[in-house]
């Protein structure tokens, strides 16, 4: 796809202004659409003692984006009936806290402290497997189970240990099969391959950059946050959130993960939370993804899955700079210049028999419903309703039944009643009456 040239210079100049004002030794980033990556930048020095430069191939430490692949693994066991989403985190690791769900440990909602006990971030060495285990005697359940957000890399390390024992694989292992292969993602894994960014901590006086802390991966904490990976992959790994793939995880199955569990800033609905995905807020527009951290880099990843069109940022400074904020600039102004053409309106089939009499103007409660079928979908659309508030859509749930399976009223019935004739008399939605003029409850 050629990029509009008014379009790559926002996008250069975008990078530019962040790589300079934000003093990262180097930025890798890109901007994918439809699958493919449609612009894509590396800036300044993946090593700064010896002068190389940063290239689209180098890989950075991605942080807390690993975060959404133990999630994806997650919920392929869930989607396999091996796992119940809803079911305490206990029933898979029986020395895990009391009272928090699978659920709410995907959406930082379970309460439990935020790190390993200990002070890892200060000795650098994460916890085996066995001592990650064993601390748990130690951890603190600092909110009540489901209260509110409360960000836990604990919790996510105890992801990846039941993702070890219901699979009985290393993490390593179910990540490389159930995701890096079928996906395609060469350059994304625990321990890096050249070439790789050098990670600096940008003294906040000086220009001078000092070399930061490398620390190892382990089985326990591989699965909070210790993936690096390139620009590249990582727009595969986006685009693959909003589409889906049939050998990894159903389109379906992602839209339950980027559904909102919790909302993060409770005053301003920017932030939210799904299952494993961080929901950010840009106006009427709302991105899937996540940020990640690591001693001396900082990444982010969103895409805006109806659009199809995100961005992935990659630095190697621990410090100062605002990967994630730079992605969602990027693939915004994208989203900006590049406005969809809608597809051409084609006549369709003719009207199913079990909706003849159905469609049309219905009335409940002195309000208007309009009953239609457009491409193909069954769908209601309060008049008047309020913006994204106001469409159900339907599926057939038996003879003169239709659930709700996306929008207004999620999971209700609408019903059918015939009259001696067999035409339609009168619907029922949500049990209110729906009738063909305007009446009152009595």
């Amino acid at each position: 796809m050629q990029l509009p040239e008014p379009l790559v210079a926002d996008l250069d100049r975008l990078l530019g202004t962040a790589q300079s004002e934000q003093r990262m030794p180097s930025v890798s980033a890109c901007v994918f659409r439809d699958g493919d990556v449609v612009w894509q930048r590396s800036l300044g020095f993946a090593d700064v003692a010896s002068g190389r430069l940063a290239t689209p191939d180098d890989v950075y430490r991605i942080g807390s984006i690993t975060k959404t692949f133990t999630a994806v693994l997650i919920m392929q066991s869930v989607a396999e009936g091996r796992i119940d989403l809803d079911a305490p985190l206990r029933s898979y690791l029986p020395e895990a806290p009391v009272g928090p769900t699978i659920r709410m440990a995907l959406s930082h909602t379970s309460g439990v402290q935020r790190e390993p006990p200990g002070e890892i971030w200060e000795t650098m060495k994460p916890p085996s497997r066995e001592e990650l285990i064993a601390g748990l005697e130690d951890a603190e359940q600092v909110l009540r189970p489901g209260e509110q957000w409360h960000y836990s890399n604990l919790v996510f390390a105890l992801l990846g240990e039941v993702l070890m024992r219901v699979s009985g694989e290393p993490y390593a292992d179910v990540l490389q099969r159930r995701i890096l292969d079928p996906l395609g993602l060469r350059r994304t894994s625990l321990t890096p391959v050249d070439p790789k960014a050098s990670p600096y901590f940008v003294d906040p006086y000086t220009d001078a950059v000092h070399d930061e802390a490398d620390p190892e991966v382990t089985e326990s904490t591989g699965a909070a946050g210790w993936l690096w990976s390139n620009p590249g992959d990582l727009a595969c790994w986006g685009a693959f959130l909003a589409d889906g793939h049939e050998a990894v995880l159903a389109k379906a199955e992602l839209d339950r993960m980027a559904r909102v569990q919790v909302m993060v800033d409770e005053t301003r609905w920017s932030l939210g939370w799904g299952l494993g995905l961080e929901l950010y807020r840009r106006g009427d527009r709302v991105f899937a993804g996540h940020g990640g951290a690591m001693p001396g880099m900082l990444a982010g990843l969103v895409v805006h899955r109806a659009e199809r069109t995100g961005a992935a940022v990659l630095t190697n400074t621990g410090a100062e700079a605002k990967p994630e904020a730079l992605a969602l600039d990027l693939a915004t102004a994208a989203l900006d210049a590049l406005p969809r053409t809608p597809e051409p309106w084609r006549p369709g089939e003719p009207v199913p028999v079990e909706l003849e009499g159905v469609l049309g103007l219905w009335w409940t409660e002195g309000e208007q419903i309009v009953l239609s079928l457009h491409g193909g979908r069954f769908q209601a659309d309060l008049v008047n309703g309020a913006p994204g508030r106001k469409v159900s859509w339907f599926e057939p749930a038996g003879p003169d039944r239709w659930r709700v399976v996306e929008g207004r009223e999620r999971g209700e019935l609408l019903r059918a009643v015939r009259d001696e004739t067999g035409a339609v008399a009168k619907l029922y939605f949500v049990t209110y009456p729906l009738t063909r003029e305007p009446s009152s409850f009595a």
